[in-house]
């Protein structure tokens, strides 16, 4: 079973851009998008094969979530903690018989961190919600978090300390989750590599450069681990100031 995750930074961009060829190369059985940046009508995508399932922000160009999967989910759920719906999009639960996966998209504190606040609701409420699930049946959680988790993790660290992404705080919060039983699947695989970035900024030559963030990624719950067999990056793929990020586990086969 493959899983993809990619910000698009823009939906419809990026199917300008090519994402439908990487798409239909890449051949995923879940593949999730966030900043899809667009409302119900706005895109005509009927994809053979896959069901998608959307969460659009109420404010127009802005945020939301999809997920275009070829398996049909026992039950969908949008939103967190007390919320069914999200006006940001940001979110998107799927049950499968064996495990539920978790689309987001997590909101920017800002540059300067006005919105850090709501960002830690945000993050308390989505730690909540994710464990209430992992006590249910194993958790796959992807996406855009938002934050590089260690210095190993950004390409500067000691220029961006304390900066949007890379505060104790939202460091912190992803710390808590990774010690409540879970495990960042790609540091699992590749503990001391450097480099393994999933956003650059769009100013020239930083992505040439390799000058990024890796803010993009696939959480799974400890008992999981041991079925996936590969976590990985595609920062050859353009179309995004993020790149995709690719999980292989041995899942839903008899499904």
């Amino acid at each position: 079973m493959k899983l993809v995750s990619w910000n698009v930074n823009g939906l419809r961009a990026c199917v300008r851009k090519g994402f439908l060829d990487y798409f239909k190369k890449v051949n995923a059985d879940l593949f999730c998008v966030q900043e899809i940046k667009l409302q119900e009508g706005q895109i005509d995508l009927n994809i053979e094969g896959y069901e998608i399932y959307w969460n659009y922000a109420r404010k127009k160009g802005y945020s939301g979530t999809a997920v275009f999967t070829k398996y049909t989910p026992i039950s969908v759920r949008y939103g967190l903690g007390k919320h069914d719906e999200h006006p940001e999009g940001r979110i998107i639960t799927m049950e499968f018989n064996d495990f539920f996966l978790v689309n987001v998209y997590s909101p920017n504190a800002q540059r300067d961190l006005a919105r850090l606040a709501h960002r830690l609701e945000w993050e308390d409420d989505l730690y909540d919600h994710i464990l209430m699930l992992d006590k249910q049946k194993p958790v796959i959680l992807c996406g855009d978090l938002n934050v590089a988790h260690q210095p190993i993790d950004i390409r500067n660290a000691k220029a961006n300390e304390g900066n949007s992404g890379f505060t104790i705080e939202e460091r912190e919060k992803l710390s808590r989750l990774l010690e409540s039983g879970f495990v960042d699947s790609l540091r699992y695989f590749c503990p001391d590599t450097e480099g393994l970035y999933t956003w650059w900024s769009y100013r020239k030559t930083v992505r040439e450069r390799n000058i990024g963030w890796r803010i993009d990624y696939f959480l799974v719950s400890k008992r999981l681990i041991e079925y996936v067999k590969k976590s990985s990056t595609a920062p050859h793929i353009s179309g995004s100031d993020h790149c995709p990020i690719i999980l292989e586990i041995d899942l839903l086969e008899n499904s």
